[in-house]
């Protein structure tokens, strides 16, 4: 074994200080709390960052196509059914779903609010996971007769409208007239509510019948662009090229990433800028151990005397005070990764309980888009956590360490 069974002894010794050393005591204290503080608030906002971009992701693809085709004019597209077929034939891809897309003004009795309509085939609405799951059955077989709309349930919430309510749709692309352009204005009932889980979806978009998006956006066979969704969405590069060679140049790519590139970018810096943040607390705690360490070995000069003049080694003493320095920050660790792991298991009960207590709203959708709190948690980052906390801890014991194991016996104990 590396330390013998009387190095351990004497190290964990130290660690239980004596009355007179109660200062050294508080030190160690605050060592340790640091390190396990910033080992569990590491793991923790790195598990939430991890969930929000995880299912931000999956919400954002299994709402939207992972590549959108459209006219290179920026036209509408009017073949659009024999594209839909010649990209449903592609190796990877999961469906084609040619799209009319529009924004509006709805009003209700209630109030008004802006919107964006979706018009798409019923069949298709299946390619969007995460909005077929939430509709009922009774919503899609109103949606499939042609005759209804459906709406997030935020919107209908904020509108004042239920099932089988009326919801009146103003759009600014009209009928082209000699006096100018004429709004179009509709009125749709309402065949079902839905919630993604996404609060922009939910509180602003309403999907249409292809056919009534058609008219009502005066696009008679004709669609905005086409959605193509794919079963390896983070290798789209290999299916835009593969949508390149089929079509030729004549019509424009946009993939999910190209969409979303801003957004993206932002939760990587604020990922890695918290990462290093919160790795200064633990680099503090570990300046911590550096002083307690210090001031530990200066109170026990005696004993360090003592045992070198017993036959002790520098080198034994160097290693009872690294088990000493390291034990802190390995027990910080350990309670640090527990805390944590419990942390993010029950995060979602335990912002609840901090909302019913306080009476505050910590998570609100509106700017945080999920309605709920995610944390998914990485072994190997918490691997990388704990790896990094022990290696801080024991580099921080390794110079006070040394620095007993260079104590003079005689120099001691010629002023006991």
């Amino acid at each position: 074994m590396i330390f013998k069974p009387v190095e351990r002894l004497l190290a964990f010794r130290y660690l239980r200080a004596r009355r007179e050393e109660g200062f050294i005591s508080v030190i160690a204290w605050f060592s340790f709390a640091g390190i396990t503080l910033g080992v569990a608030t590491l793991i923790i906002v790195m598990s939430v960052m991890n969930g929000f971009r995880t299912e931000l992701i999956n919400r954002i693809l299994g709402l939207n196509g992972h590549i959108g085709v459209f006219s290179a004019t920026s036209e509408p597209l009017k073949d659009y059914d024999r594209l839909a077929l010649k990209l449903a034939e592609l190796p990877n891809v999961i469906a084609a779903t040619p799209q009319v897309q529009g924004q509006v003004m709805a009003s209700s009795s209630r109030g008004q609010a802006g919107a964006v309509v979706r018009g798409v085939a019923w069949s298709d609405l299946a390619a969007r996971k995460p909005l077929w799951d939430s509709l009922s059955q009774q919503a899609i077989a109103a949606f499939r007769d042609d005759k209804h709309i459906l709406i997030g349930e935020t919107m209908a919430f904020r509108l004042g409208l239920k099932l089988g309510d009326k919801l009146t749709l103003l759009s600014a692309s009209g009928r082209t007239t000699a006096f100018g352009s004429i709004p179009t204005k509709r009125t749709f009932t309402i065949g079902g509510l839905f919630k993604v889980g996404m609060h922009e979806y939910d509180n602003s978009f309403i999907f249409m019948p292809l056919s009534h998006a058609q008219s009502f956006f005066h696009l008679p066979d004709a669609v905005s662009g086409i959605e193509v969704y794919s079963d390896a969405p983070l290798k789209i590069g290999f299916l835009r090229n593969a949508i390149t060679v089929s079509l030729g140049n004549k019509y424009r790519q946009f993939d999910w990433q190209e969409r979303n590139k801003s957004f993206l970018n932002a939760l990587n810096v604020e990922r890695n800028v918290m990462f290093i943040i919160l790795t200064l607390i633990i680099l503090v705690a570990a300046f911590n151990i550096v002083s307690s360490m210090i001031m530990l070995v200066r109170s026990k000069n005696a004993d360090i005397a003592v045992l070198r003049s017993m036959g002790a080694s520098s080198s034994m003493v160097m290693r009872v005070f690294l088990i000493t320095g390291a034990s802190i920050g390995m027990i910080g660790t350990f309670v640090g990764t527990v805390i944590g792991l419990l942390f993010c298991w029950q995060i979602d009960n335990i912002k609840q309980l901090i909302e019913g207590l306080s009476g505050a709203e910590l998570f609100s959708a509106e700017i945080y888009y999920l309605s709920k709190l995610p944390a998914i948690v990485d072994p190997a980052e918490v691997l990388l956590v704990v790896f990094m906390a022990l290696i801080l801890s024991l580099v921080a014991s390794l110079y006070p360490a040394w620095r007993a194991s260079y104590i003079a016996p005689a120099e001691v104990l010629r002023y006991e």
